[in-house]
């Protein structure tokens, strides 16, 4: 058996097209705010993504870059000033930030209807209480993915393999929504292959690589990748690889690719958001 792949760029697509269509349908463009802290190589290459992709989209996007050393009561005041701004509909404070800004802050300042990243408490209560809100865009990209490819969820065994609030916990939330019953381990979870050995849909964001091997998981089973790490081959070349072991490709029934894999649906999802921020805002609801 090879794994039949799940490649994420056709399902980003689809939801990018999603995100045109209810732009399209607003009075105004809807317009999203990132907010981007230092010079860190990987923010600034994930923003850049993110501010092309939003005008792309037929979104207005607004990038606001501060100093590595900006004062939190700062950076406060610029969430303050945005969340009161009528015309922002989307705000999004890339991560990480620098040790002397806590994220737990910063995200409780933003207010929640504009909190396309889904991480403010009130949406994080609405998520596990089933009610709408906006809820972390990997996790629902992942949901996305899955449907997109006819995986069924209903039903079905489901193991998360992280509890990190920006995966495991939301995907795990959005699972149980769509009435999979579901299983959270982690790596301090005893005999960790036990547990995912019984997943019909195996979601690994543990962030070790290789983590998962082909005895771990279950013949036929859909498993979604979610870690990616930079590794040096036997030749001194770097490549990219998962918490997914490759060998899993012979057992699993479908697999998703890194990269590839996940990874488009996070900023295809981010810009859906943004839209479904701006329909709330502005009192319409999804067309």
């Amino acid at each position: 058996m090879t794994a039949a792949v799940l490649a994420g760029a056709p399902a980003a697509q689809a939801l990018l097209g999603e995100a045109r269509r209810r732009a399209a349908a607003l009075p105004v463009r809807p317009h999203l705010h990132l907010i981007r802290v230092g010079q860190d190589p990987a923010s600034l290459s994930y923003v850049r993504g993110k501010d092309r992709q939003a005008r792309e989209a037929g979104l207005r996007s607004t990038v606001h870059a501060l100093p590595e050393d900006v004062a939190l009561p700062a950076l406060l005041a610029l969430l303050d000033h945005l969340s009161a701004d009528p015309e922002a509909h989307g705000i999004l404070v890339q991560l990480p930030l620098p040790p002397h800004l806590p994220p737990a802050a910063v995200q409780a300042a933003t207010d929640p209807r504009k909190d396309v990243d889904g991480f403010h408490p009130l949406n994080v209560g609405r998520l596990w209480a089933g009610q709408p809100g906006l809820a972390p865009c990997t996790a629902l990209g992942i949901l996305a993915l899955l449907r997109h490819y006819g995986q069924p969820l209903s039903g079905r065994s489901a193991v998360v393999v992280g509890r990190s609030p920006i995966v495991g916990r939301p995907v795990a939330g959005l699972l149980l929504a769509a009435d999979a019953t579901v299983t959270v381990a982690h790596l301090r979870t005893p005999d960790l292959g036990r547990v995912t050995r019984d997943a019909d849909v195996l979601i690994v964001a543990a962030g070790q690589p290789h983590l998962i091997t082909a005895d771990m998981v279950r013949p036929g089973a859909a498993v979604v990748d979610v870690g990616i790490h930079r590794l040096t081959g036997p030749g001194g070349a770097p490549h990219l690889t998962g918490d997914v072991h490759p060998g899993v490709a012979q057992v699993a029934g479908a697999l998703t690719p890194v990269p590839g894999g996940v990874g488009p649906m996070t900023v295809a999802q981010l810009l859906l958001n943004t839209v479904q921020a701006a329909e709330a805002q502005l009192g319409r609801s999804a067309a």
